[in-house]
C-alpha cells in the first residue's frame, strides 16, 4: 500500500515503509469488543415469546453494524495510511475509497523532531514533526511506530543530501 516500485525516481531507493503504530487500533479493537460481548449478554437475556428469534437477529445485527462502524473503518483507514522514506522523499499516502498522498522532498527539510509521553516511550512509539520550506510548512505524524529510528535516518538522509549542513537549529 506504500509507495509502488513503478513511482521511484531513477536512482531512488526505499530506506523505510511503516504504518502508523498498531496501538492506533487499541481503542478499535476495544470498542468492538464490548459491542460484541453488550449483544451476547442482549440475546441471552431477551425474554422467551414468539418475537424472540426476530428481536435476536434485530440485536445482532444492530451489533454487526456496530462493529463494522467502529472496527472495519479504523481497521481500513489504518491499512490505507502508509510512510515512504526514501534516499530523495517521504511520502504519506491514506484513504479508503479515495486517495491522498503527498511528497517531501528531503532536499527542503530544514527540521526532523520527535515527541515521546512515557507511554508511547514503552511502545516505541511517538509524533514525528518534519518542518520544510515550501507551501505546507510543518507535518505532525502521530503514532508514527519506532519513532526515534524513523527521525535518526530522515535526518541522515537529509544530511547526505545538504551536503552536512545541519538541519537542526
Amino acid at each position: 500500500m506504500g509507495l509502488a516500485k513503478s513511482a521511484l525516481g531513477e536512482d531512488e531507493e526505499i530506506v523505510l515503509e511503516f504504518h502508523p503504530h498498531w496501538s492506533t487500533l487499541v481503542g478499535t479493537i476495544f470498542w468492538a469488543v464490548v459491542t460484541v460481548a453488550v449483544a451476547a449478554v442482549a440475546i441471552v437475556f431477551i425474554p422467551g415469546g414468539s418475537a424472540q428469534t426476530v428481536i435476536r437477529l434485530i440485536v445482532a445485527a444492530v451489533a454487526v453494524v456496530v462493529v463494522l462502524v467502529v472496527g472495519l473503518i479504523p481497521f481500513l483507514r489504518w491499512v490505507t495510511t502508509s510512510y515512504t522514506l526514501t534516499n530523495r522523499r517521504f511520502a504519506m499516502r491514506d484513504g479508503i475509497l479515495s486517495r491522498s498522498h503527498r511528497d517531501i522532498p528531503l532536499t527542503r527539510v530544514n527540521d526532523v523532531s520527535f515527541r515521546q509521553t512515557l507511554i508511547q516511550r514503552i511502545m516505541s512509539s511517538g509524533t514525528l514533526t518534519v518542518e520544510s520550506g515550501g507551501e505546507h510548512g510543518q507535518l505532525v505524524l502521530k503514532n508514527i511506530p519506532r519513532v526515534e529510528y524513523t527521525q535518526n535516518q530522515l535526518y541522515r538522509i537529509v544530511e547526505e543530501l545538504t551536503d552536512g549542513d545541519d538541519v537542526r537549529p
